[in-house]
């Protein structure tokens, strides 16, 4: 997608909140789920990749989400898991804050994400 879809105003949601962009708006297989922590906001796709549990449900620490399921970890950053029970990485999304928005880009990975088959 060329075009951002705007989500969300810059501080409409907490620090360690999260907003799921429903995929009839964003066009991509999963919903997305659009975290923010502190002033950076992070889009992954709101599926773990161990278990169908959704990320939207866990928390966020030290700059990775934990399913809520199992407790597996994935840095907000990339998509890549950090601990068991996961191995696989989560897709990511890009995501930009400008002009008092939070902007998504569905499909685009996030700058230094692995490029994933979706």
């Amino acid at each position: 997608m060329d075009e951002g879809i705007i989500v969300a105003e810059i501080g409409q949601f907490a620090d360690g909140g999260v907003l799921v962009v429903p995929r009839a708006t964003t066009g991509t297989e999963e919903d997305i789920a659009v975290f923010r922590s502190g002033d950076d906001y992070y889009a992954l796709d709101d599926m773990c990749t161990h278990q169908e549990a959704l990320l939207s449900r866990g928390w966020v620490e030290q700059g990775e989400v934990v399913c809520p399921l199992h407790l597996a970890r994935f840095r907000l950053a990339d998509g890549m898991p950090t601990c068991f029970p996961a191995t696989w990485p989560v897709p990511t999304h890009r995501v930009e804050a400008r002009d008092g928005r939070v902007i998504l880009f569905p499909g685009v990975p996030a700058d230094g994400a692995p490029a994933l088959e979706r």
